[in-house]
């Protein structure tokens, strides 16, 4: 079985759903051969659908709220497809983009997969020739990232062919920034397209390609009419584009935040043709689990349907509410933006008002109807109101990150951290790969909330650039019992890591750091601090700080 996920790839972003500026023959020939929901939907940003799409639960219940900070981190405790099939004996191997949480018992390693290469964040900030994580280690991949992704799952497919497998291919792209070859490059731009436009596009054109090589190699190796492929996409377009004229793009729980393509391809099993039952991202796992007689393990409710018949031919009528969230990151937490989807309506709740849509009768949202059928938009707000009061996240400031020792790094990125006076992010959001800047006062102060799940002795790194004139603090690292104090007394000027972007890109860029070994610290068992202070700081601050990294030390080792 292979699950693929593209990342702010819209519903529009396919030929086969009327877009005639893009090249996608291999997914529309693959959507004319699959069983295409017509109304599939998703949650308007990435992180809180990969949770749901694992879960086969609304993200807020998982743990997942949004997409960085520590927010799109997925709860242990979850049971995600990867423990579904490993449960049943299943092989299997997640490609790409997780963005589910970064640190061990989060990581997909601890989730349900055997095998995984790519990235835990957000986004990745190179796409050429970059360094991924295989199996717990570094490693550096020549080529174009998503090239490299198809590479890893083709040999997994390869590897397993004679066994039952689950490949979760999750691609980084048509993801910022925006980065593609020239070979997908240039002919739109030929076409007279922009270049955020040609540039996108030319992504899915190569996206295109390389699921056609996936599915190239399963007729290779004689799999194609056993193997089940689901394609679908984690939200609405990243961008102002083409998306079958439907209202809003990503991060908006209007349709064209949400409702993305999914296409179901099982030659042997499932009949090709349009499915008018409405799903979404929390009804694949309890699907899948039916379809292929999977038995689950799992200890929380599945907010999710199975649609087994709805794919086996049979006419399903099915009349319940589907919900949608988004909640932005350094933006408080509430229920709105918001929306209920039942039967035909939409109510979408904002912070601006109500608006309800007949999408039946107008599936553009041209005509709000919430002042023509106050019953209704108020009969579904109350039913929006007692699930926001089930699913609503506790807590949210107590979301300390986990040290384990089974993995051999604990990495606490700047972006996951804590501060307070004038420092700031570089980059200004706190997404991956950002760093902290601004230090220039010594009442100020980084920190990061851990929850140690092993107590031992670690060795501390800190990641750092400084100018010369930068240098001579007196810092300070603390847990509240043990001191690790040194000078930063070695400037450091980071190379810039070359980015072939063909727009300004959004995130932070990337550079190198210099690593320094600040000594070994005893962390106990529980929840804790680790904050870093300073003292002495010149005029021109402190420099820049991109992580703390903990490395355990096992009995015996020096």
């Amino acid at each position: 079985m292979i699950l693929i996920l593209t990342d702010d790839q819209g519903y529009g972003d396919l030929g086969v759903h009327g877009n005639t500026a893009i090249k996608t023959p291999v997914l529309d020939q693959f959507a004319l051969e699959s069983a295409q929901f017509n109304r599939f939907y998703v949650s308007p940003l990435c992180a809180p659908t990969r949770a749901s799409l694992l879960t086969g639960r609304y993200h807020l219940s998982t743990g997942t709220i949004s997409v960085s900070n520590g927010l799109e981190t997925m709860d242990a405790e979850e049971y995600t497809l990867g423990e579904l099939f490993q449960d049943n004996g299943y092989r299997t191997g997640l490609f790409g983009k997780w963005h589910n949480g970064q640190h061990y018992p989060h990581h997909p390693l601890a989730q349900g997969f055997d095998e995984f290469t790519g990235f835990l964040a957000g986004h990745w900030s190179n796409y050429f020739d970059t360094e991924l994580e295989k199996n717990g280690k570094s490693q550096t991949f020549p080529g174009y990232l998503p090239d490299v992704l198809t590479d890893e799952t083709l040999a997994f497919i390869e590897e397993n062919q004679d066994q039952p497998f689950f490949a979760y291919l999750a691609f980084n792209t048509p993801h910022s920034p925006h980065q593609v070859p020239d070979e997908y490059f240039n002919p739109y731009k030929a076409a007279g397209l922009d270049d955020e436009l040609a540039a996108v596009y030319g992504m899915i054109s190569n996206l295109d390609h390389n699921i056609g090589r996936i599915l190239e190699k399963l007729e290779t190796l004689g799999l194609e009419e056993n193997t089940l492929v689901i394609f679908l996409t984690d939200n609405g377009p990243n961008g102002n584009r083409f998306n079958a004229q439907m209202k809003g793009i990503k991060g908006s729980v209007h349709e064209g935040g949400v409702r993305v393509p999914s296409f179901w391809r099982w030659p042997s099993k499932i009949d090709p043709g349009l499915v008018s039952t409405p799903a979404a991202h929390i009804d694949v796992l309890p699907t899948l689990a039916e379809l292929l007689s999977l038995k689950s393990n799992g200890r929380r409710g599945i907010d999710g349907i199975s649609l087994a018949t709805v794919l086996n031919g049979e006419t399903q009528q099915v009349s319940r509410p589907i919900f949608s969230h988004v909640a932005f990151p350094q933006s408080e937490l509430g229920p709105f933006p918001g929306a209920i989807r039942k039967d035909s309506m939409l109510l979408a709740l904002l912070p601006s008002g109500v608006e309800l849509y007949d999408l039946k009768n107008d599936p553009d949202q041209t005509e709000n109807l919430a002042l023509q059928s106050p019953g209704i938009a108020e009969k579904l707000t109350e039913e929006y109101q007692l699930w926001w009061q089930k699913v609503a996240p506790q807590n949210l400031e107590d979301r300390p990150i986990p040290v384990s020792k089974q993995s051999p790094e604990i990495f606490l990125a700047a972006y996951e951290a804590r501060f307070n006076g004038e420092i700031r992010f570089f980059e200004g959001h706190g997404w991956a790969q950002d760093w902290l800047t601004n230090w220039k006062n010594d009442s100020d102060s980084i920190y990061w909330k851990l929850n140690v799940l092993d107590p031992g002795v670690f060795e501390v790194f800190m990641e750092y650039s400084a100018h010369q004139d930068q240098v001579g603090a007196k810092l300070r690292l603390t847990d509240g019992r043990t001191n690790l104090e040194w000078m930063l007394s070695e400037a450091f000027l980071p190379n810039s890591i070359p980015s072939p972007d063909r727009v300004t890109r959004k995130e932070a860029p990337e550079q190198t750091w210099k690593l320094l070994s600040l000594g070994k610290i005893t962390l106990n068992q529980g929840q804790q601090t680790l904050r870093i202070t300073a003292q002495d700081i010149p005029l021109a601050g402190l420099g820049d700080i991109y992580s703390i990294r903990l490395r355990p030390i096992k009995e015996g080792q020096n």
